[in-house]
């Protein structure tokens, strides 16, 4: 029986008041981000809510699973700041459009199953990172411009700000004891909000970032010449785009998988979130990605269906249109408290418990992955770096498991029974458990504990083979599973050797 797409998950007994708050209050913590990043890239300050509001809606109805956030992210508008620089707004969209096309590219061809290879220390690293970028991020609001340079705010303004960011905290922290029924990170923005505006206190809001006042995303074809040298200049920055927002995408669908014991689509998050950045391309947005912060507002306040996206998407849109004199005067505080219960909420606390427990390589690679991203803000060369290192760190531990067993059998053959796979960091060891000058002159080479794995593997037994053969000795291989026939096979130009044919073990005959 097909199954019929449902936009609202009604299978999921959606609880519509939950979903309907939680949405509202991913809006309220998107807004100031966005508007923040696209200032720091030399964007209209529109663009960074257009963002939010197009990778938000079409993510939230064709991603791959509930619950995930998508706006205009940090992460990826960082990669074309250099962009925007040398060539201006029209090649940034241009490039944001390309990167959307590659993104579905990797989702139609399965490619975001391979975020599987991202080991649990490289997570942690990565989550740990991003919540110090998070809180991190917050300390810029304590901050003001005087005479064009930015200064901390001092006396009265900063005890205000400081002193409206502890209640904010305060209200997410406690209100929960005493009731659920409501996000407590609302209920903050709400109450903070209150205070200012009928006690007239004077502190940072929205407005002081930028206007968020404006009109319906316009159609708009970037003016680019479409020639070869086009396509060289904005290739390098869409190809980045698209990995830095897959990378932090899949990431946290895995992450959001974790914390409600579900399984998300990889790959049909890539395609959707690629069609969000197309529009974002031609609906002048300046590109996007999942928002993990956001997404933890979203799962705190208690969402798990894709109605909140929806709700916080179209919230931006109506704020834009109609909402822009009220959503300017809310207080930089009570977002600011509400980002910081974030990134403390982002942090993998658990991590600190079991670090006595893992291996030292393990709290190497976590460490550096988080310091990387720190320092450098690249979430995907972290994750790479990560991955690598323990992809090294494996293919050493596993080169040290080959050895060999030998014996001489009742017919005066020598038999090296192999134990552990056959690859290239452990051709070295493998070569050195042969004793080719005091060996018989028949020599069985047994892989039934064994397996050839690639061209350095097959290279290693044709290097056997011709130094038994100098001095006139016969190697025959044994127990050779299927795959590991066909390599051989495919590389008989570089490999000649005997297999010997057993119809007791089935291997590989003539």
């Amino acid at each position: 029986m097909k199954k019929v797409f449902n936009l609202f998950d009604f299978s999921r007994q959606v609880n519509y008041k939950t979903e309907i708050l939680a949405g509202l209050t991913v809006a309220m913590t998107m807004i100031p981000e966005s508007l923040s990043f696209a200032i720091v890239a030399g964007f209209p300050p529109l663009m960074g809510l257009y963002a939010s509001f197009i990778a938000g809606l079409i993510t939230a109805v064709f991603g791959g699973r509930p619950g995930m956030i998508s706006g205009g992210a940090g992460a990826t508008v960082i990669v074309l700041i250099a962009l925007m620089n040398s060539n201006g707004i029209e090649y940034v969209l241009a490039a944001v459009a390309l990167a959307g096309i590659l993104q579905i590219l990797v989702g139609l061809f399965k490619l975001g199953k391979f975020i599987r290879l991202v080991p649990q220390p490289v997570m942690f690293g990565f989550v740990n990172g991003l919540a110090v970028i998070i809180f991190m991020s917050q300390l810029d609001q304590f901050k003001t411009f005087v005479n064009g340079k930015s200064e901390w705010l001092s006396g009265t303004s900063f005890f205000i700000m400081a002193g409206l960011v502890a209640l904010t905290i305060a209200i997410v922290v406690l209100l929960p004891r005493l009731t659920k029924a409501v996000p407590s990170s609302l209920v903050a923005i709400i109450v903070v909000f209150g205070l200012v505006f009928f006690f007239g206190i004077e502190t940072k809001t929205v407005r002081d970032i930028a206007s968020v006042s404006g009109g319906f995303p316009p159609f708009h074809i970037p003016n680019i010449p479409l020639n070869l040298q086009t396509l060289q200049i904005i290739f390098p920055y869409a190809l980045i785009m698209a990995s830095v927002g897959l990378t932090e995408g899949l990431l946290t669908l895995n992450l959001v998988d974790e914390i409600t014991e579900t399984k998300g689509k990889g790959n049909k998050e890539c395609i959707a979130q690629g069609s969000a950045n197309i529009l974002n391309g031609f609906f002048f947005g300046m590109g996007g990605c999942p928002m993990i912060a956001q997404t933890l507002v979203n799962l705190s306040a208690g969402s798990r269906a894709r109605l909140s996206g929806i709700i916080a998407a179209l919230t931006i849109l109506v704020i834009i249109l109609f909402g822009a004199p009220i959503i300017e005067q809310l207080p930089m505080a009570a977002l600011v408290g509400v980002m910081i219960m974030v990134a403390i909420g982002t942090f993998e606390w658990a991590s600190f418990r079991i670090i006595n427990k893992m291996p030292k390589h393990d709290i190497f690679v976590g460490i550096l992955v988080a310091l990387i991203t720190i320092i450098l803000h690249n979430l995907a060369l972290a994750v790479l770096v990560g991955v690598i290192i323990s992809a090294l760190v494996f293919s050493w531990e596993s080169a040290k498991r080959i050895r060999a067993k030998k014996y001489l059998d009742d017919k005066g053959v020598k038999h090296y029974e192999i134990y552990g796979p056959l690859f290239f960091a452990s051709t070295t060891a493998f070569l050195e458990k042969f004793d080719i000058l005091n060996d018989p002159n028949e020599v069985i080479i047994d892989f039934k504990e064994s397996k050839i794995t690639d061209m350095s593997a097959i290279d290693a037994v044709n290097k056997i083979t011709e130094r038994y053969a100098k001095v006139d000795k016969t190697v025959h291989l044994r127990h050779l599973s299927e795959d590991c026939r066909v390599l051989l096979k495919n590389a008989d130009s570089v490999i000649d050797v005997n297999i010997l044919e057993d119809p007791t073990y089935k291997v590989v005959v003539d």
